[in-house]
């Protein structure tokens, strides 16, 4: 890995050009017997409401985990010394892990070396122990902040996120892409040119679909139309709900249509990594411990998304 050099100008594509692959829906991942995992942040803040925090104490997190029904995990992974720490808590409370989330800076042409040189460290360390999809958000300008990326940005962001999953594929790992609301501002100029200028074989798709909803002003006409759009570079689906634009406490029915969601998948013949990520804010109800709310927002995905 210290040998690895990475350097932009190498790659033989331009930023705005767009790309098919017409055999994709074949190469999608698949899960047997709906296997279903649990993001790393739905932990966080169901903890965080509990006043705990999430893997202060590995044992307590793990059991509470366990205890929900829970089999599979999405971790978050900030250094590949933390690779060797999940597997043994996976051991040891007989978890498994497919994907996991990694963060990066990748719209700063002079941080993207080093960048992409450590996510590739991590990713190294994580396909030991089965890690399959790597999930990224491209940091924006400033997390909570109202600016905007310029175009400039956004075209050398794709590049460098083109570059990361070409590197990626290279040691057997897919690269899917994710967003937040910030990349759903201004005509989603951003989250579109991360797939539209990128190669479809190097860059899938983490659909988020609570964001996207969100960010496109509680949208489900834009929720189902990226779907149409986009349908062959999804790999990952993350599932979170909410009631009249607030968060749920328990995943069920609500503002988004996700039996559709779910068709609208079986029809295309794809199966994504389905990973649970309902999550409380400001409004959320709060009547149940993380355990009993997880336990029960586990079963309702199962209900929805079993003809997969």
């Amino acid at each position: 890995m210290k040998d690895r050099r990475i350097f932009l100008k190498s790659m033989a594509f331009t930023a705005g050009a767009a790309f098919t692959s017409p055999d994709l829906y074949s190469k999608t991942i698949f899960t047997p017997d709906l296997d279903i995992s649990c993001q790393y942040y739905t932990w966080f803040v169901y903890f965080k409401r509990e006043g705990k925090s999430w893997l202060k104490n590995a044992n307590e997190s793990f059991k509470a985990y366990s205890e929900s029904g829970l089999k599979g995990y999405e971790p978050t992974i900030n250094n590949p010394g933390e690779v060797a720490t999940l597997k043994k808590n996976l051991d040891k409370f007989n978890l498994w892990s497919n994907s996991m989330y990694v963060n990066s800076v990748l719209h700063e042409p002079q941080l993207v070396e080093k960048n992409i040189s450590d996510i590739l460290a991590i990713a190294e360390e994580a396909k030991k122990i089965g890690i399959e999809i790597l999930v990224t958000n491209p940091s924006p300008i400033k997390w909570g902040g109202p600016e905007n990326k310029s175009d400039e940005q956004i075209k050398a962001q794709a590049i460098a996120l083109n570059l990361l999953g070409k590197e990626l594929k290279s040691i057997g790992i897919k690269l899917a892409y994710h967003n937040h609301d910030p990349e759903m501002r201004e005509s989603a100029r951003e989250f579109h040119h991360m797939l539209t200028g990128t190669d479809p074989e190097n860059v899938h798709l983490c659909l988020d679909a609570h964001w996207i909803y969100r960010g496109s002003g509680n949208s489900q006409v834009a929720l189902f139309d990226i779907i149409e759009l986009y349908a062959d570079r999804i790999v990952e689906l993350h599932i979170r709900q909410s009631h009249d634009g607030t968060w749920s406490e328990v995943f069920d029915e609500g503002d988004i249509n996700y039996k559709r969601l779910a068709d609208m998948l079986k029809k295309k013949n794809l199966k994504p990594n389905l990973v649970l990520e309902q999550a409380v804010e400001e409004g959320t109800p709060n009547t149940m411990s993380a355990v009993e709310a997880i336990g029960k927002s586990l079963k309702n995905v199962k209900k929805v998304f079993g003809e997969l």
